[in-house]
């Protein structure tokens, strides 16, 4: 009983490959862009994701804002002045800020910028408590505090700051509010929670009303609640009652942290989508792997005859073809998942991410890719089998 050693295999499906290279290697190509789209799109999703579940973890999901809802008939409704210090007796919040948009007021960096230049920028009153219940840092500064909120004095958002052109507040730094001098004494970093502020000018309570006229009603309030989901969930269902006792219907709660959580939801529904592209190409690239063996069972006809007339079993032929179609699979699969592997990696240092390629995703897109070449190669094989030795020589 004749018998085909692994290495003997190896070898024989190897042999066509080493001889033809240049097929070859475009039918590696062909699997290897599939494999490496599906690799970079798990990576990167799972970079991603992980850089964003952390953003949500280090800033907390116990930030709550409460705001105007609508009336009864359908108008935006107002929250009383008193509204922040009544937030702040619940015994499940730790502190609660207000902010008040400043109407029809303006930032410029100098008197010769128009006034309907406003660049995105809001003015807005605010309590000294603000950083803390933000739990928020400055680039550059200090924050509106007791000894400041009375007086001209202002501190920006980041992006306010940068299309400001100020990046510090050595020295005396003045922009027009307004039409009336005030001086910058503090730059907030970046508020991933409520990225509104980054576009804001703040000022205290007292010098708006001063100012501006501005009153008390907070067009938003901002909660950090104790600790806990259960904290948190029993501090968000007690806000609108102690906010306005009087029309609680008309207040609006929400939770920053969840618009996090439903991006990161929403990107992996993307990452459905793209995974679907990926199959795609993949397939594509096995239809190619099965092409290419089709015509190299017709190219060598006459080994096969050759190799049937001197004693190899039909088991032997399609062994042969099986595996020189399962090694192009693999050579794929390995290729794609560098490729995958490298993309992500140039991903992540453009975004400044931490590098993450799943492991699922390494041994998955080669052991897909190892399939799919060897029931790409199945039906060559089984024809090349099928071959006589007087046909296959005599076709030859």
């Amino acid at each position: 009983m004749s018998r085909l050693l692994l290495r003997d295999l190896l070898r024989l499906a190897t042999v066509g490959l080493r001889t033809r290279k240049l097929r070859a290697a475009l039918s590696v190509l062909g699997i290897s862009i599939g494999i490496a789209s599906l690799v970079a799109v798990l990576a990167i999703s799972e970079t991603s994701k992980a850089d964003l579940l952390e953003r949500i973890e280090r800033l907390g999901t116990n930030l709550l804002t409460v705001g105007p809802g609508e009336s009864f008939f359908g108008e935006e409704a107002t929250l009383p002045a008193a509204a922040a210090p009544r937030v702040r007796l619940l015994p499940q919040v730790e502190s609660a800020a207000a902010v008040t948009v400043v109407d029809e007021a303006t930032v410029r960096r100098s008197s010769y910028v128009p006034a309907e230049i406003t660049q995105g920028i809001a003015v807005e009153a605010c309590d000294p408590q603000l950083l803390g219940a933000l739990e928020g840092e400055l680039a550059t500064g200090r924050f509106i505090d007791r000894a400041t909120e009375r007086y001209p004095a202002v501190v920006l958002g980041s992006k306010a700051a940068e299309r400001l052109g100020i990046d510090s507040v050595d020295g005396i730094v003045q922009v027009f509010v307004a039409g009336r001098l005030f001086t910058v004494i503090g730059i907030l970093k970046p508020q991933p929670l409520v990225p509104e502020l980054d576009s804001a000018a703040l000022v205290g309570y007292p010098v708006a009303a001063q100012a501006f006229g501005t009153e008390r009603s907070p067009t938003q309030i901002f909660v950090r609640a104790r600790e806990g989901e259960r904290q948190v969930r029993s501090a968000a269902a007690l806000l609108p009652d102690a906010a306005d006792p009087w029309a609680p219907e008309e207040v609006a709660v929400s939770r920053p942290s969840d618009a996090l959580q439903a991006q990161a939801a929403a990107e992996g529904a993307f990452t459905s989508l793209f995974l679907g592209l990926g199959a795609v190409a993949l397939l594509v690239g096995g239809i190619g792997i099965a092409n290419v063996m089709i015509i190299s069972v017709l190219e060598r006809r006459s080994e096969v005859g050759l190799r049937r007339a001197l004693g190899a079993r039909q088991r032997h032929i399609a062994g042969q073809f099986l595996g020189e179609s399962f090694v192009l699979g693999l050579a794929g699969g390995v290729v794609g998942v560098l490729l995958g592997a490298g993309a992500t990696a140039a991903y992540a240092a453009t975004e400044g991410l931490t590098l993450l390629v799943p492991a699922t995703a390494v041994a998955g897109g080669i052991g897909a890719a190892c399939v799919l070449g060897a029931v790409a190669g199945l039906y060559p094989a089984m024809r090349a089998a099928r071959l006589t030795p007087t046909e296959a020589l005599r076709t030859a």
